[in-house]
This record gives C-alpha cells, structure tokens and sequence, in this order.
C-alpha cells in the first residue's frame, strides 16, 4: 500500500508537539510543528543550530547519551528532559524519543512533546537512594496500571572511583558527566537512576533486554576504554513484578538494595520483588531471632560516663550505656530493636543489669536509657514492677532517660507511666531535647525530672550567638516548672564554664570523662570528687 509522506507526518503529530531531525554534529537540520510553543523559537530559526541550545544544561548529558545509544533502527524513549531560557533556568520539561533510521545516512529523528517536571528527580545528576526508593514505588504502580513490564537494574563499576582520581579535574568531572548521563538514558523516563555509594548504582528500565547488553552500551556511552579501561561493569537485574502487595514494594525494594551493597555481585541474585519480599522476611525473622538471643543471654556490657552537678563539681549520677560486641556505637542494634519491636526487651535487660550494679555497691546512682516506645507500653511498666520488686533502696539513685530515637505516640500515656515511676521514688529526665521537633510539645505535655540538652547547642555555646540565648531562654524555662537541665557532650573547658554560667544544673561528656567499663570519678572538676549515696543522690 502507497502511503503518503503527510499520512506519516499526521501519525507523528498524533503523538508529539515538534518533530525535528539532528545531524551528526548535533545540528538540527528539519524541524516541523509547534515549534514556538515548546522551545519559544519558530521552526525556522531551530534549523541551523545545536539541539543543545535548547535543552538545560544539567540535562544535556542525558540527551547526548540517548542520541549516541540509539542502534540503528532502534527506538530510544520517551525520556525527561528540562528546556533551558536564554538564561538556561527554566524548568519547563519535554518528553523526549528518538530513533535512527539507516536510510537516513544517522541523522536522529525525534519527537517532542510537552510534559511535566518529573516528581522526585534529581536536578544535576543522580537521584540519593531515599529518593530513589520513592520514585521507584511510583513507578511499579504505574506500571501496574499500564500493564507495563519494568526491572530493577544494579550496576557494579569496580575500580571506577579509584581511576577517576587518577584524571585531571576536567577530565574526571567530565567522565561522571557521562556517566550521569548515561545511566539516566538507560533509565526509564531518564529520572529513575541512583548512585548508592561505592562505585555501585541502580536504576528503573523496561525489562527485555539482558544485562549483558546494558553493561557493553554503558561502556561503549561512557567511553571507559579511552581513559579508564581497567574499570570493570557488572550488571544484574530484578523484575518489578505484579505480584507484591503495594505496603510490601518498597520494602521489597529497600531488601534488594541493602543486599546489593552488602554483597554486591557476589550475593545470589533475586529474580522478582516476590523474591525480594521472601528474603526480606526471612532475614527480619534471623536478625529478630538473633538479637533476641542477644537480650536474652544478655550478651552486651554496660559502660557508665560520670554525671557532674556544676555547682559542686561533683559527681551526681553516671549514665548507663550499651556496648554490643565489638565496642561499635550501639545506635544501629537499638534501631534495629525498635524496627523489630524488641526494644522494651532490650530495656529491660539494660535495666536489669544496672539494678544488680546498684544492689552490689549501695553508692551508686545511674540514669538508664528507655526508648519512646517502651514508656508507652503497658508490658514494659510490668517488668519495671517486677525487676524494682523488693528493691526499695535502689528506686531513690534511680532516673530513666526517655531517648527520641523513636517517636513517642501518645503522650497522655507517656505522662501517666511517668508519673508512675516518679511515684515510685525514681527520676525521669527528657534526652536530647531539642533534636527533634517534637521536644517542645514533650516538655509542655510530661512532667519531668531533668531535661537532658541535645549536644548540639552545647558545641556552639562557647562562641555565644544563637545557642548560647537558647540554652539561657530553655534554662530560664525549665527553672520556672522546676525542672533541672543536663548538658550533654560537654567536651572543654570553655564549654563547661559556658553550661555553668548560662545556669545549667548538671553536665557530662569528655571533659569529665569518657564512658568506662566500670564507674569512675570525674576529672576536671572544681572540688575534689566524692561518691554521692542514695541519701542525697537526686538532691
């Protein structure tokens, strides 16, 4: 059948706004539609000059790219890109595809159309994994609803950082360029490419095509062996299937990525989100199993760092810390507890634990932490009744830190199971305050002993300005509900006279000294240290 050449423009324009073809100089030689409306300049005007007059400039490694991946014959597309003003600011955006015909001697055609900023994407270069995470759940939805098949592709480029620093800053800046570049051309829409850190990166395309061809295009587009031939790409792939709850994707997803990084291309791959979801359960269920074990053996030591009362110098209390095997900060395995709702059992233990420090030495008084999930529960008020059962003498040298690591949700709760405690004879003291917004609400809606300042502030108190009239102002605040303060990470003596004159109650941190196996007496302080007894430990 004789088609005509303007039945083939009229399907084009069916599906795009501006039609233009590039050369191999990256010139436009043809341009046909609504030129003027897209890119503010008329059809005529376009031809003549360089596509790259047109595009952002943060975006124009991502379209030289998709032009120098097209194989002959073959369909690249539809990507984002942003259109650049004369001050090449705009962040108006265009969808997008290309081809290259043989019998057209390489020159590209392509077809444009108006579209939206992608949500989520990365202004200048790769998306960060958290936003990565997002756009990716946004994308296995929609694919969902399209009925489109798309696959999670992991990428290797062992060595590619080590050589990199080997370049001149010119060179080396222009090779990330095209590697940019590149990775987001793969990707689909040219938004859904992340750098995860160590030479490793993952992206979004529609699936089809092997790993194998992904690795030798990316190779050939970042032009590897002119400058750094001895980088080695290794590419692996996981199908974004239909099958997996949408609560359950990014789940899914964060598993198959966190097992990238731990293992890199030597793991065994996953084949599906399926997969991915599978493993994820079992390994939630061994690391549950696992630091289970670990509360109940209680296998983890207590450090203890001294506590001083800035008008004596003397110590008042030491707090309680956590150390897990290998003297690591304790920070990730508490997260880990809280994720897997196993903390109120670490808190315990923790409790427990410093209880028998107290019962052995009757001079002892120790503030330990508890985590805002587990002052709201109902199992863990029980278990601080039985391990305080028959412990009357301990109660008075006792405070229980309430941390934010995880957020407290019901604070009428909060204040009745603190109130609870106090009753008992124990102080409770606010940590970190001021390190999350909540912290204001915390101290208008709990009654509490000590508020513990969040060790930010107290690093810039010396030099004044901002953090010195906050700590004045909170001190001054505290005063009036009759609430004491503690300064945190206080670590010269600077600092210290800063706390004391800005009329802190208490301090700690390396000036006093470090957190130690055993309770030890401060040093750099004004008097000569005495142990302070349950008589007047909490005066």
């Amino acid at each position: 059948m004789n088609v005509a050449p303007h039945r083939f423009l009229g399907f084009a324009f069916a599906c795009a706004d501006l039609l233009v073809e590039v050369d191999s100089h990256d010139r436009i030689t043809f341009a046909v539609g609504a030129a003027a409306t897209l890119t503010g300049t008329s059809e005529v005007a376009l031809v003549g000059r360089s596509w790259r007059d047109f595009v952002h400039p943060a975006d124009c490694a991502l379209v030289e790219a998709l032009f120098a991946g097209l194989e002959d014959g073959a369909r690249q597309g539809p990507v984002l890109a942003r259109l650049a003003d004369n001050d090449g600011a705009s962040a108006r955006a265009f969808a997008l595809s290309a081809c290259r015909l043989p019998q057209n001697g390489g020159v590209v055609s392509c077809a444009m159309t108006r579209a939206a900023p992608a949500a989520g994407a990365a202004t200048d270069g790769l998306l960060d994994r958290a936003a990565f995470e997002t756009v990716t759940r946004s994308l296995v939805e929609a694919a969902r609803s399209a009925g489109q098949e798309l696959e999670l592709a992991f990428l290797e480029m062992d060595g590619f950082s080590k050589a990199s620093r080997g370049l001149a800053p010119d060179t080396a800046k222009a090779l990330q360029t095209r590697l940019h570049g590149a990775l987001r051309a793969q990707s689909h829409g040219g938004a859904a490419a992340a750098d995860l850190g160590d030479d490793r990166f993952a992206l979004v395309r529609n699936s089809g095509e092997s790993a194998e061809a992904l690795t030798t295009r990316l190779t050939r587009l970042i032009a590897l062996t002119a400058e750094i031939g001895d980088v080695r790409i290794a590419a692996r792939s996981l199908a974004l299937d239909g099958e997996v709850a949408p609560s359950k994707v990014v789940r899914a997803i964060r598993y198959a990525m966190d097992d990238f990084l731990r293992e890199g291309m030597n793991g065994a791959p996953l084949a599906t989100l399926t997969d991915a979801v599978e493993e994820s359960v079992r390994h939630t269920l061994e690391k549950a199993n696992a630091l289970g074990s670990v509360v109940a053996k209680r296998e983890f030591n207590l450090v203890y760092q001294p506590v001083v009362a800035l008008a004596t110098g003397e110590l008042h209390h030491h707090e309680v810390l956590v150390r897990f095997g290998d003297n690591a900060s304790p920070f990730p395995m508490i997260r880990m507890a809280e994720e897997l709702d196993l903390i109120e059992g670490l808190d315990l233990a923790i409790l427990d634990k410093a209880c028998a420090e107290m019962t052995r030495d009757p001079a002892l008084s120790l503030a330990v932490n508890v985590s805002g999930r587990s002052i709201v529960s109902p199992t863990f008020m029980d278990g601080v009744q039985h391990i305080l059962k028959g412990k009357k003498a301990i109660k008075p040298r006792l405070m229980f830190e309430i941390t934010e690591s995880a957020a407290i949700d019901d604070l009428a709760l909060a204040d009745r199971n603190i109130q609870a405690l106090r009753t008992d004879g124990s102080q409770v003291c606010l940590d970190d305050f001021g390190a999350g917004a909540a912290s204001l609400a915390y101290l208008q809606q709990l009654r509490l002993d000590v508020v513990k300042i969040d060790g930010r502030y107290i690093r810039e108190l010396q030099h004044g300005g901002r953090e010195s009239n906050f700590i004045r102002q909170l001190v001054r605040m505290c005063q009036e509900l009759s609430v004491r303060t503690l300064a945190e990470m206080v670590e010269t003596h600077q600092a210290a006279e800063a706390v004391r004159a800005a009329g802190v109650d208490y301090a700690q941190g390396w000036h006093y000294g470090a957190a130690a196996a055993t309770p030890q007496p401060p040093v750099n302080h004004m008097a000569a240290a005495r142990r302070v007894g349950a008589k007047d430990s909490w005066g």
